[in-house]
């Protein structure tokens, strides 16, 4: 009996001891961060990366960063840090789980922190003011020249390696500006040149017209998300897991594509006279789109680029087609809408936001879409029909892509100009180009009227506009 006792004592000991192992084992960091429920992932504030939009977050590293989170099933916590070495040191000393800041992968940071596969890949490109300056065909052109680029950054470091090569090569390393802050420097003539990474700069030129690439000076180099060294591997190589996926289901390629294609369509003439309109006629219907677009729950300069698009803001213009307008409504939406006079700027700003209004409701009950899948559609239907729109997602489905992302279907589109797809369709032929062009003007006039608005803590947006205003048509 006294064997049995004491056996079952041993027994019980330990059980106890397994469970209370079990719960105070020390968890790896992936099991930290679904205990928490929290990524806590470190960025920098810029149009490639992070900024607060209208509509909330965005930017390519806080939606990739986003499904990240999703993917874990946790909650994302964002911290923006402007300078690249406290970006490090946050990941380094555990602030932050993960850096997702358009780092380039660069030796020397590699001595601090471990890389992902890379998700991006960019050149670093000389920039210089089309008038202010000559355009420099070579390394020799920049010397004797101001430059400045961003203090601690994959741009000092090349520029470091160029000097051993070119000892008269100088430059300044700021501190206190990011790189769209030194592209702004440049356009406005305060200095010669500054090096930024491609991507950034093909965001950006669209607010500085006067902006000009004179050249690459780096091969090609992987943007990826930086984590800290150690044993603990859990969450990094869940991360490596999660690129992949992104990578195998295309969702990367249309991340991408969604951020930056509407940007490369870049027109410089058609830019600066845009932001001269910006000044000079947008102030006559701006009360009129802010109070359209409150009435139709609406961004108002969503709805000003709207109208940018379809008129210029002339209330008086007619198409070939018999549209009219500064919301070029057709007789029978004008009717639907009920505009009674379509050259009435009033009358068409109304009718074209309540129109707008129901074709992105139509959208979300139609085809179950939402956020800004559903108002890419639905500018996509205000140019070419709801009906052309639903063929085309049919299409989209009939080639193996997603009929519920804009950057599959607006690859179908243009497919309804040929019979062999649109005999397939209920609606037939459309001519499947404009509404493409048709959406990504919009959100290039919409991106340049925000920085243009909302720029009034420097001094930038006026002297742009003064600066070439004298030469523009």
């Amino acid at each position: 009996m006294q064997k049995r006792a004491f056996s079952a004592t041993v027994t019980s000991v330990m059980l106890t001891a397994l469970v209370y192992n079990a719960h105070f084992a020390p968890q790896t960091l992936l099991e930290q961060v679904k205990r928490s429920g929290e990524l806590h992932v470190v960025t920098r504030d810029a149009a490639t990366t992070y900024y607060v939009s209208p509509q909330g977050p965005s930017g390519l590293e806080y939606d990739l960063s986003k499904k990240f989170a999703d993917y874990l099933g946790v909650k994302l916590e964002i911290t923006v840090r402007d300078n690249i070495n406290d970006i490090i040191e946050q990941v380094d000393n555990g602030a932050a789980h993960l850096a997702a800041a358009g780092l380039t992968i660069t030796d020397e940071r590699k001595e601090s922190v471990r890389f992902t596969a890379p998700y991006q890949y960019i050149t670093q490109q000389v920039v210089y003011h089309r008038k202010n300056t000559a355009k420099p065909v070579r390394v020799t052109d920049m010397v004797n020249k101001q430059i400045k680029v961003v203090s601690d950054s994959s741009h000092a470091a090349h520029l470091k390696k160029l000097q051993v090569l070119f000892p008269r090569l100088h430059w300044e390393e700021n501190d206190h500006a990011g790189t769209t802050e030194l592209l702004s420097q440049v356009a406005n003539k305060e200095i010669d040149f500054t090096i930024a990474d491609s991507n950034e700069v093909t965001l950006n030129r669209r607010f500085h017209p006067e902006l000009r690439v004179a050249m690459d000076i780096t091969k090609k180099q992987p943007l990826a998300w930086a984590f800290a060294k150690g044993e603990d591997d859990s969450l990094y190589n869940e991360a490596q897991k999660f690129m992949a996926h992104m990578q195998e289901t295309g969702e990367l390629k249309r991340l991408i594509k969604r951020h930056y294609t509407h940007a490369n369509n870049y027109d410089y003439l058609g830019t600066r006279i845009y932001l001269k309109q910006v000044r000079r006629r947008l102030p006559r219907y701006q009360a009129l789109f802010e109070e359209a677009a409150a009435t139709h729950k609406l961004d108002w300069r969503l709805l000003a680029s709207v109208a940018y698009q379809e008129s210029h803001w002339n209330p008086h213009a007619v198409s070939p087609t018999g549209v009219r307008g500064i919301m070029m409504l057709t007789r029978r939406t004008s009717t639907q809408m009920g505009v009674t006079e379509r050259t009435d700027p009033k009358q068409s700003i109304f009718g074209g936001a309540r129109y707008l209004r129901r074709l992105i409701g139509k959208v979300d009950s139609e085809y179950g879409l939402n956020g800004p899948e559903r108002l890419w559609f639905a500018l996509a239907a205000y140019n070419v029909g709801f009906g052309h729109v639903t063929d085309a997602r049919m299409l989209t489905k009939l080639r193996g892509g997603n009929p519920d992302k804009w950057t599959d279907v607006k690859e179908t589109l243009p497919l309804l100009t040929k019979r062999k797809w649109y005999s397939k369709t209920r609606f037939g032929y459309a001519r499947g180009e404009e509404p493409v062009k048709y959406v990504e003007s919009i959100r290039s006039y919409y991106d340049v009227l925000n920085w243009y608005l909302d720029n009034d803590k420097p001094r930038y947006a006026e002297r742009s506009i003064l600066a070439f205003q004298s030469s523009v048509l």
